[in-house]
């Protein structure tokens, strides 16, 4: 055989080869879009569920039904009208599929959904653990969803539909502990993972008793920083049963439940809060058998399943990738080339997160919502608690594992002691909470849970144990809490939502210490150094669009400041600072550029100047871009103020960055909130029918053109 047929056999047989491979991934492509559902029975499902969805004239929807389920269904389809495309990837995220459409840089997640054991956690426990109203509400909202996918199928995704009640359960399970830093643990053992979920930058939370108003008034304020968009950005509606069922307030993509908010007679806020909940254990290997770990003394074998990492190529083609996943006694393993390292963290099996926030929904007075915290099934979390008696109270809430009092917990531990594997929680009365202080005030900002009110009404740290890992850390925007509602001792409605906006950066922050750091540097006769010093000098620590010092300042503290914060390397003050101030006369021509001409908040054709920034109570949290301009991406997004008078009657006010969480760039709501939010104000939430009337724009049934024809 002469090496040219050889060649040309050996080419033949790797393009039939190709052409194999490649059937094989469309056989497999279209195999895992088999799973459609029917579109004429989510349209019987639909005429089965009495509910109308109306839609007010900010396109807010409001969600009238008989039954709970029937409202979920409602919410469910209002929701993907919206924002099906983040709902659909949350849940192909939830699901460890996501790669299926976003390609490879998604994988790691995918991984993490196998290695965090997610479904057969879900499976095991999904009917045994959730009541029949809970799966009946999340199944009806997931139903809704599916109903409005199965209408705009070029929409879809493979493997989207149907979307489940499980895949809403699996979200608690699977989000829940990001909140609080597992994603951050994860990629500290073992880096180069993708990150899982962009997590929040921040959050404020505060309630004022009657005796700390100056008209006596109970008041709340709901203000959680998260993403612009994606899978944690909020999405408004308010919601009415004939069951009792009745919230306004914000919601997550692929979830049915109210996660801060209001019900007619209480409401809380959430902050994100830290707590070490979360354990790294050293594993010691088997020289022999590397799958061989050390445990009291005996080598145990590693727990191995496969996950299936399914990776988008082109066109239809899906690449099947497997991964071996690994677990101890301990839970998931990551294998590194530092070691084998065993994750432990709290709620690692607890599906019951929706169950809590539905109770938590449905309160009608203190005790019953209290009651609904004591199921534990929320693993992290600040509540900020306020109702229509006056109560007020914040809880440092947090499922802490029942440690051995004397370990250091925050380093890594020795894989081989089984007494080290916790495997109970401290019960609820263990949690660092405070209730009815005497000076009618609780607040918190990601902040240490011992500055929530007044010096003589703070926790105490000396209560609670060190193995409990009670963060100690304060924000810009905790100080700010202190210095504006901490010093009014009688705060009205105009003040109360003054001091929310507060632009201004304390004596006492990171920030401003960053810049006295600057200042102090010797410029050693650097011209273009004395020249930033000399701006820096006149900032008077505020973040107004109209400040002229306030873009150099931030924008050369900030990276010092985040470095140190996040733990990453240093960040030199005097490289910083120079640096800034090149940027600036190479973007703006000049050092003093106004801040709203750098900061901005870009909506389709809005391109706004916009007050506040990074770590301030009216949080900004901008990107930068190539023309040197900072884009808003984060920070205040939905906001809301809520209000019973002295005679208990409930009023609310609320505004988002943008409008009713649509991607659509056509809808009257892409941006219609927008101009409200720059200025800084809110819209009124009509809370009940009667309120509503007069301002409603559409109202329809789930599938009302579909079942029309």
């Amino acid at each position: 055989m002469t090496r040219r047929s050889l060649t040309f056999r050996l080419l033949r047989a790797l393009l039939l080869l190709l052409v194999l491979i490649a059937a094989a991934l469309l056989i497999v492509s279209l195999w895992q879009q088999r799973d459609r559902v029917s579109s004429a029975e989510l349209l019987e499902k639909a005429k089965a569920h009495d509910v109308r969805i109306v839609r007010d004239s900010w396109g807010v929807p409001h969600i009238f039904g008989a039954k709970d389920s029937d409202v979920a269904f409602g919410l469910g389809y209002a929701h993907a009208e919206d924002d099906y495309a983040t709902i659909q990837d949350v849940t192909l995220a939830i699901r460890g599929k996501l790669a299926m459409s976003k390609g490879s840089e998604a994988a790691p997640g995918d991984y993490v959904v196998s290695l965090l054991n997610i479904w057969p956690t879900v499976e095991a426990r999904y009917e045994r653990d959730l009541p029949a109203d809970v799966r009946a509400v999340m199944q009806a909202y997931a139903d809704g969803v599916n109903l409005y996918a199965t209408q705009h199928p070029d929409q879809v995704a493979a493997t989207a539909l149907p979307m489940t009640g499980k895949d809403v359960a699996a979200g608690f399970l699977f989000k829940m502990p990001l909140f609080y830093g597992l994603d951050k643990t994860l990629k500290q053992v073992f880096e180069g993972k993708a990150e899982l979920v962009k997590t929040p930058t921040g959050s404020n939370g505060v309630a004022v008793a009657p005796i700390r108003s100056s008209d006596g008034a109970t008041r709340l304020l709901v203000n959680s920083h998260q993403p612009y968009t994606g899978a944690v950005a909020w999405y408004e509606a308010v919601l009415q049963s004939d069951e009792g069922w009745h919230v306004a307030g914000g919601f997550f993509p692929g979830s049915p439940f109210m996660l801060h908010g209001h019900n007619e007679h209480l409401g809380w806020a959430n902050t994100v809060n830290a707590p070490d909940l979360a354990d790294v254990y050293q594993l010691t290997i088997n020289p022999n058998d590397s799958d061989q770990y050390l445990l009291d003394g005996q080598w145990q074998e590693l727990e191995q399943s496969t996950a299936w990492l399914w990776v988008k190529l082109w066109g239809p083609l899906l690449l099947p990738v497997p991964q071996t996943v690994y677990r101890s006694a301990h839970g998931p393993v990551l294998r590194t080339e530092q070691g084998d390292f065993a994750i432990r963290y709290a709620g690692m099996d607890e599906l019951r997160g929706g169950l809590q926030v539905y109770r938590l929904n449905k309160a009608r007075n203190l005790d019953e919502w209290q009651a609904a915290m004591a199921l534990q099934a929320i693993p992290a979390l600040n509540y900020i608690y306020a109702d229509q008696a006056g109560n007020i109270g914040y809880v440092y809430n947090g499922l802490f594992p029942k440690r051995q009092a004397d370990i250091d917990w925050s380093s890594t531990l020795p894989g081989e002691r089984s007494e080290l594997i916790w495997s109970t929680y401290l019960p609820p009365e263990s949690t660092p909470q405070l209730w009815n202080p005497s000076s009618g005030l609780v607040f918190n900002a990601n902040a240490t849970p011992f500055h929530a009110s007044e010096p003589e009404d703070d926790l105490q740290p000396a209560d609670f144990p060190t193995s409990m890992g009670v963060q100690s850390n304060m924000t810009n925007r905790a100080r700010r809490l202190q210095e504006t509602y901490g010093a009014d001792r009688s705060i009205s409605r105009d003040a109360f939502r003054a001091y929310k906006y507060d632009l201004t950066y304390s004596e006492r922050s990171a920030l401003v210490a960053t810049v006295q750091q600057m200042l102090a540097l010797d410029a050693q006769g650097d011209a273009e150094l004395l020249a930033a010093q000399a701006q820096l000098q006149q900032w008077d620590h505020r973040s107004d669009r109209r400040n002229r010092s306030g873009a150099l300042a931030v924008l050369a503290a900030m990276p010092v400041v985040r470095a140190n914060e996040q733990e990453l390397p240093a960040v030199d003050p005097r490289e910083s600072l120079l640096k800034a101030a090149a940027n600036l006369k190479q973007h703006f021509g000049r050092l003093d550029p106004e801040w709203g001409e750098v900061n901005r908040i870009i909506r389709g054709k809005a391109d706004l100047a916009i007050d506040g920034s990074y770590d301030t109570l009216r949080s900004v949290w901008g990107e930068e871009q190539p023309d040197g301009r900072l884009k808003a991406v984060a920070g205040d997004t939905y906001i809301l103020f809520v209000e019973w008078d002295k005679q208990g009657q409930l009023s609310s006010e609320s505004i988002h960055q943008f409008g009713s969480a649509t991607l659509d760039p056509a809808s009257p709501h892409y941006a219609d909130q927008l101009p409200l939010f720059v200025e800084m104000k809110t819209k009124p939430v009509w809370f009940t029918e009667d309120q509503l009337a007069g301002h409603i724009a559409r109202e329809y049934r789930p599938g009302e053109v579909a079942l029309s024809k």
